[in-house]
């Protein structure tokens, strides 16, 4: 699993290369599970970065991807596009078909998308859409043509899955709870871990989910949302507490509708890069009992994507 320099591309510089050996977690994963939010970028040379793109990260390949899934213990991945390849899904598809059916996808399409493309992407496993609302990463996109996204994937049994920061959710509350479909939010979406659990904040967010049953979030990326950074990797399975009262509330009060990932290889990271064993081995401080896990890792990601 080594890392690779983007062929043919200027990776953003700053920005760290995923860790090319990651430990063997100490946590066994159960059977079946489902590493429910990870990436493919490229390779460059293949399959291109998006010309109007706001970053560009080192390749990160499929071969690679599945090599760290049978590391980690994972037995499928659910891949998501990435905005560094903008509408182009051409490596997320490459890679599902790639997978054997261990995996599935997020696909990021465009209002001219055509129904031929929706249900070729369909065929290879793509089931669902992502809108990314986070101003640094993606360029603003009209509610009203996301709404019709949302309406013309609907039929194909598809969700959205949005990623947005905790300040944007009271002007974003009213559009994501509009949505015809299953909502997954990414990284609880993105709470500032220094407020409280109970805080009004991370409370909007709660009430959200209490009050609209399609919405699920995934507890993933302690690693971005911890304020410890480095630091908080010399506890091994103790890393990132600041994180773990937010996702453990979230798996404790909705266990049916939350997912976990290992966001690999981790975009845009610069003051630290996860070892992708010590994240697997943050699980059971979020999930703390067998049935909890199993939810978690198992049961919540087949039920959302191999069930449809």
């Amino acid at each position: 699993m080594e890392s690779t320099k983007t062929e043919g591309f200027t990776k953003t510089p700053g920005w760290l290369d995923w860790t090319a050996g990651p430990s063997k977690p100490r946590f066994k994963l159960p059977p079946g599970a489902v590493d429910a939010h990870c990436h493919v970028f490229g390779p460059g040379a293949q399959f291109p970065y998006a010309p109007e793109r706001k970053y560009t990260p080192c390749d990160a390949s499929k071969d690679q991807l599945f090599a760290l899934r049978d590391h980690l213990g994972f037995d499928k991945n659910v891949i998501v596009q990435a905005t560094c390849h903008g509408t182009d899904n051409r490596a997320l598809v490459d890679a599902l078909l790639h997978a054997k059916g261990k995996a599935r996808g997020v696909a990021t399409v465009s209002r001219d998308v055509t129904d031929a493309e929706l249900h070729a992407m369909h065929a290879a496993g793509v089931r669902a859409t992502r809108f990314n609302f986070v101003k640094r990463l993606a360029d603003f996109t009209p509610r009203d043509v996301l709404l019709e996204i949302a309406n013309r994937i609907a039929p194909l049994g598809w969700h959205v899955v949005v990623y947005f920061e905790a300040q944007d959710l009271p002007e974003l509350y009213g559009f994501f709870t509009a949505l015809p479909t299953t909502v997954v939010v990414d990284h609880m979406g993105r709470p500032d871990v220094t407020q409280p659990v109970d805080g009004p904040q991370f409370g909007l967010f709660l009430k959200m989910m209490r009050e609209h049953g399609n919405v699920w979030s995934k507890v993933s990326c302690p690693e971005r949302l911890s304020v410890n950074g480095p630091r908080a990797l010399k506890g091994e399975q103790k890393a990132y507490q600041d994180v773990v009262p937010f996702a453990r509330h979230l798996v404790e009060t909705f266990p049916d509708r939350v997912l976990w990932g290992t966001d690999w290889p981790h975009p845009n990271l610069k003051d630290h890069m996860p070892d992708d064993g010590l994240l697997v081995d943050y699980i059971p401080q979020i999930a703390t009992t067998a049935d909890l896990q199993r939810r978690l890792l198992v049961d919540n990601p087949t039920r959302l994507y191999w069930n449809t």
